[in-house]
């Protein structure tokens, strides 16, 4: 009666509290017929009555989560269901709603715990409880051997599938846990649990239209289901479709108004339009609603433009000084502090900030630097100018891609702008099809395990390169818009795949974006990435990483000369019409006065220099190192003769 006629069964739980006053299960029928009717306010007049006369009730608690939420009050949604789990952990269906309760208050970590456990309480097999226990304490490697073994026995076990799946997913091997999750849906279709979880693996697996499909499917069975809105909006914006996602967030928003990460998230994709305005006020209500998120503080921060006020500093110190704090949100609010406090002058305290900021942040980060230099001895070893001669006219003859690629922080986006401005191309972003091509040729799949790439190009024949390269223009046919001959590819890291991408793609034209060795070093120090750039959280490894990549690109200067472009950010800046006549001359483009006025050119921008290329070229940030120069002798150290030659390079 509840599901069919919520207004019948609010009239017989009624009838039943006149005669039984407080009666439980007929105040938690009214609650819920409350909801069914979209009388909000009563409902959650009646459930808090309930939790109130009734507060060891799990149901209960679980009941008044789910309007909580649906109201967008996410961190009460939260405790609610939390309070629900410590009364009964093993009500059906309740680790599920407090992982999609984590996930509307952008708890991921939490989220997966719930979700580990909602797995758990899921089966009842001995040896799969076992696998899930492995899974709820992350004993990763345990879980996966009993999955494995278990699925010889019963291959077709969608719940050991899916947690064999979630398990790939916590490793970072997404194209396994996506071919597992396909595999779940195809034996159950109606499993909407795991539909979730390859929406989501999809999307963090950079496949954005595939996982846009599958909260389409999602959204048709709980249209409004935060969770996925949320989802759809990140999708949409990660393909460029940066009006949609907007539209996406807003109706989320208006829907569910106290989410402060999903403010964030709205914010980012403003910026990314221009609409700086709208991106402040954004970032300032998720501020307001939670004044711990220290991703909004540097957010707000990351706007070049954008200055604190000194209540906001204060504000910053005051979560600093919280014991509360978290080791994310701490380093956030660490380097949002020092950017404030540079832009004040105050260059001392600002350093010691930014040095806090990336300790913090190196614990966590993932990063091998014996392996970059190990790719770079392996590279030279391998991409010898004998290699490319015997592969010369192999690959894909499209010249469509310019590749502009270096470190991050040396000038890339306005290249990019640059060369966008052009009526023959195409600005798209920083894609990463390449290094996922990369990736695959590597088959590497744990940290620690040696990569079989670059060597395993050895066995590609001409026809295996062609189809390399025509996957990635497939790949990346996405992000193609405009009806333009060429497109840019603005991956800064695709430098250490320069050899790659000739061997696919040899008609494509390669653009290095090279800056101040110290320039480019403490603009990446300083500059906190969402992800990735691990080498950036410490200033002598950032020296050497800077130096390994001069040397490769040197390298390849040797064997392939001519094949690369180099832009010296600092020439740019001093004589900028003469490096656009030469940029543009080196991408075999006609020149065009467009590319001059370059900060006329409206298009969507998702870089920390959104705002900056949206500005005529500018000198100051040429020489903001100079002010940090008495904490710099470790990354000056490490740079060695590669500082002293800029912007010649040593020989190696």
């Amino acid at each position: 009666m509840l599901t069919a006629r919520p207004d019948l069964a609010e009239i017989q739980a009624r009838e039943i509290l006149k005669v039984v006053p407080r009666q439980p299960e007929a105040m938690l029928i009214l609650g819920r017929a409350l909801r069914a009717q979209g009388d909000a306010p009563e409902a959650l007049r009646a459930l808090k009555a309930l939790v109130a006369a009734h507060p060891a009730m799990a149901a209960a608690h679980v009941e008044l989560g789910f309007l909580l939420a649906r109201l967008g009050q996410s961190r009460a949604a939260t405790g609610a269901i939390s309070k629900a789990v410590a009364l009964d952990p093993d009500l059906p269906g309740v680790w599920r709603s407090l992982g999609d309760a984590f996930t509307l208050a952008g708890d991921s970590e939490g989220a997966d715990a719930a979700f580990a456990r909602h797995i758990k309480a899921s089966v009842r097999d001995p040896r799969l409880l076992a696998a899930a226990n492995a899974l709820c304490a992350n004993k990763l490697a345990v879980a996966e051997k009993l999955l494995r073994e278990f699925l010889k026995e019963y291959p077709t076990d969608v719940a050991a599938i899916r947690m064999l799946a979630e398990t790939g997913s916590r490793l970072g091997r997404y194209e396994d846990a996506e071919r597992l999750l396909a595999r779940c849906l195809e034996l159950v279709p109606g499993f909407s649990e795991a539909r979730g979880n390859y929406a989501g693996v999809l999307y963090r697996a950079n496949k954005p239209v595939e996982a846009l499909a599958q909260t389409k499917i999602l959204l048709d069975q709980e249209p409004r289901h935060p969770g996925h809105r949320n989802l759809k909006a990140a999708a949409l914006a990660r393909m460029g479709e940066s009006e949609q996602a907007i539209a996406c967030y807003e109706g989320l928003l208006k829907d569910f108004p106290h989410q402060p990460k999903a403010w964030m998230s709205y914010g980012h994709t403003l910026k990314a339009v221009g609409r700086q305005g709208d991106c402040v006020a954004a970032y300032r209500k998720a501020i307001a609603q939670l004044p711990s998120l220290g991703e909004a503080w540097w957010s707000l921060a990351n706007l070049k433009t954008f200055r604190f006020l000194d209540a906001d500093i204060r504000e910053v110190r005051a979560q600093l000084a919280r014991k509360d704090t978290t080791a994310e949100d701490r380093w956030h609010l660490h380097f949002a502090l020092g950017k404030a406090l540079e832009d004040a002058g105050q260059y001392a305290e600002a350093f010691g900030h930014y040095e806090k900021g990336n300790a913090l942040r190196k614990e966590r980060v993932a990063f091998e630097p014996e392996g970059a230099a190990e790719h770079l001895r392996r590279s030279r070893a391998l991409f010898t100018t004998a290699f490319f001669r015997e592969r010369e006219g192999a690959g894909c003859a499209a010249d469509d891609p310019i590749f502009i690629l270096g470190l991050p922080r040396s000038g890339s986006t306005l290249i990019e702008q640059i060369l966008s401005s052009h009526p023959l191309v195409e600005g798209t972003m920083e894609l990463p099809d390449i290094m996922s091509i990369a990736a695959r040729l590597g088959e590497k799949k744990k940290r620690g395990q040696r990569s079989l790439y670059p060597e395993s190009l050895l066995a590609l024949d001409r026809d295996a390169l062609a189809k390399l390269g025509e996957e990635y223009l497939e790949r990346t046919r996405i992000q193609r818009r405009l009806p333009r001959p060429y497109f840019t590819d603005k991956m800064p890291n695709n430098f250490a795949h320069v050899g790659l991408i000739h061997l696919i793609l040899p008609n494509a034209k390669i653009i290095d974006a090279r800056r101040h060795p110290l320039g480019c070093c403490f603009s990446n120090f300083k500059q906190h990435f969402a992800r990735g750039q691990g080498f950036t959280y410490d200033l002598a490894r950032m020296g050497r990483y800077y130096r390994e990549y001069v040397e490769l690109m040197a390298h390849f200067d040797a064997v392939l000369p001519g094949r690369v472009h180099r832009v010296i950010y600092e020439q740019m800046v001093g004589s900028p019409e003469q490096e656009i006549r030469r940029l543009l001359a080196a991408c075999g483009l006609p020149f065009d006065d467009s590319c001059l006025t370059f900060y006329q050119t409206e298009r969507a921008v998702r870089t920390a220099s959104s705002e900056q290329v949206r500005q005529p070229i500018y000198r100051d940030a040429v020489e903001h190192w100079q002010n940090f120069e008495p904490w710099l002798g470790q990354l000056k150290d490490a740079l060695g003769p590669v500082l002293d030659c800029y912007p010649d390079v040593p020989a190696f």
